[in-house]
């Protein structure tokens, strides 16, 4: 149970989901998955993969954090951890010991826009993790005193990952700082003060509301296939009834004038860093049929492993830095962002890794990508594709995210084409449309000098 983090994994993920942007024809370049909805909206994809007799079962949730109610922050993700509280057929932590059993493996995790669950087990076993999942869809029992537990084990968790660590309190800042209005400010696993005060009423009605199978999306990977799925499919989760789901009603980020700047000092800082963000489009809400995939180019091409621009300007030949790269999210219902980080060797001041990093960015604009560079960066990013299909639950999570976040089965699998059609002038176009000052936030971490 816990909420998704920036990983070599998600950054797959980020990479193999495509947008609603452009008609395009199915073509299995990617999973090759089939799909099918049931009558009460639940929709199924299955993806056949033979390497081991295992499946895995991600149920995916069209609700996350950004779904939070108005002063109710961090409910999505203690509603992810009330799942697991037991139903009255299967009470208390028994889904978790059935799984045991079963040799099997399972987690879940909430982010901005969903929610998921999954479960790994032996391929014979894929009907009875669907009858536990489909149970907790549509029985959860939530007392009050589970609520409230619940509620203080993510306060904890928060202190963990977030008040303890000076890197965690300033990235909650900078995102704060870069979405002024937008639930995308407020952090997955909410404010201290409106977790406490989550009632059992308040995780009743984010229950009710968000839990159905018309809101959901089933994703099946493994030695199975759709032919086997769907009878099963239709046994556990064809009764559950479909819901009235409420709209999304989320608040439109307004027009940014001016760039920030959030610092933070701590004794308990061994590594100074700095990063800059900026707002981007995202697959759903780009105006164009080119930008997201130009922007995945770009962040390769600049930032991204030993080869990129960043690593060899500022660790390689400057060498001011021990690490510097760049990242880019597409995958989001609303605006997302692009960024830069970079930290500086023992010894060199920020400011000059800053300057140094900036210089980057104004000669990429000044400048612009060559053919080169561009076709290496395209030919490294479908290189990953053939290491995604490896992977059991690789498919299950860039499926599931992809169309939990508005992108189709037809736009995952065209992704490699996509990627392929983008020119160097799209790149610079990209560039130019993201990295506006004004709507920047850059984040300086630095060690606090002994007194």
């Amino acid at each position: 149970m816990m909420a998704l983090r920036r990983t070599a994994v998600f950054a797959v993920l980020a990479l193999l989901a495509a947008a609603v942007l452009r008609p395009a024809e199915p073509r299995a370049e990617v999973f090759d998955p089939e799909t099918f909805t049931l009558d009460n909206g639940l929709e199924v994809v299955v993806v056949t993969n033979r390497r081991a007799p295992i499946v895995t079962q991600m149920l995916w949730y069209k609700v996350g954090a950004a779904d939070d109610p108005r002063g109710r922050s961090g409910l999505a993700h203690v509603t992810e951890h009330l799942m697991f509280k037991g139903t009255p057929e299967h009470p208390d932590g028994e889904f978790s010991q059935i799984v045991a059993r079963l040799g099997g493996e399972q987690n879940a995790f909430t982010s901005y826009d969903y929610t998921g669950y999954y479960q790994t087990v032996a391929r014979e076993h894929l009907g009875r993790i669907m009858a536990l999942e489909a149970d907790r869809m549509q029985n959860l029992k939530l007392e009050a005193a589970d609520v409230t537990t619940e509620s203080q084990v993510v306060v904890q968790e928060r202190k963990q990952r977030v008040e303890n660590r000076p890197e965690g309190k300033l990235s909650e800042m900078a995102s704060a700082s870069l979405f002024l209005h937008h639930p995308y400010g407020t952090p997955i696993i909410g404010w201290s003060a409106e977790l406490k005060a989550i009632t059992q009423a308040d995780a009743e009605r984010f229950y009710d509301h968000w839990y159905a199978p018309n809101n959901a999306v089933l994703v099946i990977a493994g030695d199975v296939t759709a032919d086997e799925v769907k009878p099963l499919a239709k046994k556990h989760y064809g009764d559950i009834p479909r819901a009235e789901v409420p709209d999304r009603n989320r608040v439109t980020e307004p027009e940014q004038t001016a760039p920030r700047r959030v610092s933070l000092e701590s004794a308990q800082v061994n590594q100074p860093s700095l990063t800059i963000r900026y707002l981007a489009p995202s697959y759903r809400t780009a105006e164009d049929t080119t930008t997201p995939y130009a922007a995945q180019v770009l962040s390769e091409l600049l930032g991204s492993g030993p080869t990129s621009r960043l690593y060899r300007e500022l660790v390689m030949k400057q060498e001011i830095a021990v690490s510097a790269g760049s990242w880019y999210s597409p995958n989001r219902w609303d605006t997302t962002s692009f960024g830069f980080y970079v930290s500086p060797r023992p010894g060199t001041p920020i400011d000059k890794v800053e300057t140094a990093l900036r210089a980057e960015i104004d000669k990429l604009l000044t400048d612009g990508v060559s053919e080169d560079e561009v076709r290496e960066a395209k030919d490294r990013l479908r290189a990953q594709v053939a290491y995604a299909r490896d992977d059991m639950r690789t498919a299950p999570r860039v499926l599931g995210r992809a169309l939990v976040t508005g992108q189709t089965i037809s736009d995952v699998e065209s992704w490699p084409s996509r990627i392929a059609e983008v020119t160097p002038a799209d790149v610079e176009a990209a560039a130019e449309r993201i990295l506006e000052e004004d709507s920047s936030v850059t984040s300086v971490l630095k060690a606090k000098p002994a007194s």
